[in-house]
């Protein structure tokens, strides 16, 4: 069927912003005097819900997380997305190139999405279509998250393509029956159906025409 909605998520698929994101909650930590590697939790937490992922590391190296450290680390990161953010390679020139309806589905809060979106100059290619967890109600993995979202743009999930850079947001595609390209720098193993693995955005258009 032809492919006439394309759902992307932002973070690592759009805008270069998984390492920010981490580092930003290495600092944090380290003001609780745990020392975490960046790398480290860009490869165990990337594209997971934040309170999981503080509730985890908080567990783990026995710290009770401060009723302030999400805002602070809010702050943070829009500090270093200010100074550092730039978008994903070559997804530009993909945008231009693709005239589906196109949407931004993310685990992030609307007002970091609509941020990413206006230093990368990319705000034209989604116009309203910005979609955040917080306000659905449904994380990454449920695959309800990417259903709910087809369904208000008025496509069935047949007629979707998501687009995802972390083994939890292709489950949520996979899951939901939708074709789900993975943008797969680090070659992450998975045996998840509907999706197809790729490491560059330049390929994205004749990805998405393949599978139309």
């Amino acid at each position: 069927m032809t492919k006439t909605c394309l759902l992307f998520d932002n973070d690592g698929t759009l805008v270069d912003s998984e390492y920010l994101c981490n580092l930003a909650i290495a600092q944090q930590f380290a003001k609780l005097q745990v020392t975490l590697d960046v790398e480290y939790l860009v490869e165990h937490y990337r594209g997971k819900k934040m309170a999981n992922i503080l509730a985890a590391l908080g567990a783990e190296n026995n710290v009770v997380i401060p009723d302030d450290f999400l805002s602070e680390y809010r702050q943070r990161v829009a500090k270093l997305f200010e100074q550092e953010l730039k978008p994903i390679a070559h997804i530009k020139n993909a945008l231009d190139k693709l005239p589906q309806k196109k949407a931004v589905v993310s685990n992030g809060p609307k007002f970091k999405i609509e941020q990413a979106l206006s230093l990368c100059k990319m705000q034209h290619y989604f116009g309203e279509h910005l979609y955040s967890a917080y306000d659905l109600g449904v994380y990454k993995p449920d695959p309800q998250i990417y259903l709910q979202v087809a369904n208000r743009l008025g496509a069935s999930p047949t007629e979707c393509v998501v687009i995802e850079d972390s083994i939890t947001g292709v489950t949520a595609g996979s899951r939901a029956g939708i074709s789900t390209l993975f943008y797969n720098k680090t070659r992450q193993q998975h045996r998840l159906p509907h999706v197809i693995d790729f490491d560059d955005m330049a390929h994205l258009p004749e990805l998405i025409a393949d599978l139309s």
